[in-house]
């Protein structure tokens, strides 16, 4: 039948609103993350720790559990200070970026490797909300699996200490929060990026792996041969660990100076450099995804 002899009709349903047009990604992605069994268990593997955690809170306040455990008095089976708090953002962080390697290779590389990106930004979809919804995915998750649980904790031990603990520990929650947004940032920049230029998922994943461990132990030889710190720019980790640092710095005042992690007397970076380095990786991935983020590609 010829084209101008069929009638077309515009759409009349409702219109979704732009701004919040790049949920349609991560939609469909969680739907296809649930079919892997592999990484339900994982995800749910990795809210073990915040639950010990939540107990050992509980059984800190239950005179009857302390009676039991043979702890009497003022004395603490655990102290819940910045140590606790720290462990807790450390260890679900850990876990974070293994979940980032494997889910983040296969957010761009098949889109790029099927010719898709054409039919999402032939719609009224930009190329900005094309990467918003992808890292949405893996800014949920990874949220879910960080701050979330950390502030739920510190929302426990402040109902069952007081409102003056609360009070007096409110840095401990702010470097929760913020703690962790700086690392999921740089994870989910980093994954999408390597995504976009590697497309086999498993060497992208273990570039995952290999921008941290590898970069930093190449970083630890420039100090060495060098006799200098500057290498410590290299290591993402230790660039992370500076910020939290400055992050919890004040929360020592109420527990007793414990500090979970603290840099070498004489290797300590100026933190306007840790935070240029961080602003720097995050272009550099920014810059990668614009290269390959493109509704068409040119072949020569």
């Amino acid at each position: 039948m010829a084209v101008y002899k069929k009638t077309y009709r515009p759409y009349q349903g409702d219109l979704t609103a732009a701004w919040s047009r790049f949920f349609i990604i991560p939609r469909y992605a969680f739907e296809d993350l649930h079919r892997s069994r592999f990484l339900t268990i994982f995800y749910l593997a990795s809210f073990i720790y915040p639950l010990i955690c939540a107990l050992i809170i509980y059984v800190q306040h239950n005179a009857s559990a302390l009676g039991i455990l043979g702890v009497q008095g003022a004395n603490r089976l655990i102290s819940i200070n910045v140590v606790f708090f720290m462990s807790l953002l450390g260890w679900q962080s850990m876990m974070a970026l293994f979940l980032a390697a494997f889910i983040g290779p296969g957010q761009v590389s098949p889109d790029l490797t099927n010719n898709a990106l054409a039919l999402y930004l032939a719609r009224p979809f930009s190329r900005v909300e094309y990467v918003l919804g992808k890292m949405s995915l893996l800014v949920i998750l990874m949220s879910l699996m960080t701050w979330v649980p950390g502030l739920l904790l510190f929302v426990l031990q402040g109902y069952l200490e007081g409102w003056t603990w609360m009070s007096e520990n409110a840095r401990l929650a702010s470097g929760l929060f913020f703690g962790a947004w700086v690392w999921i940032i740089i994870l989910a920049l980093l994954a999408l990026a390597l995504s976009a230029w590697v497309k086999w998922k498993p060497v992208a994943g273990g570039l995952m792996f290999g921008t941290f461990f590898v970069a930093a132990g190449f970083g630890v030889t420039i100090n060495g041969v060098q006799r200098t710190k500057w290498g410590h720019l290299l290591n993402i980790s230790h660039l992370i660990g500076s910020v939290w640092v400055q992050l919890f710095e004040g929360a020592n005042k109420t527990t007793n100076g414990a500090v979970f992690f603290r840099v070498p007397e004489g290797q300590e970076l100026p933190m306007w450099c840790v935070w240029m380095a961080l602003l720097m990786l995050c272009v550099i991935c920014l810059g990668m995804l614009a290269r390959k983020i493109r509704g068409a590609e040119v072949v020569k």
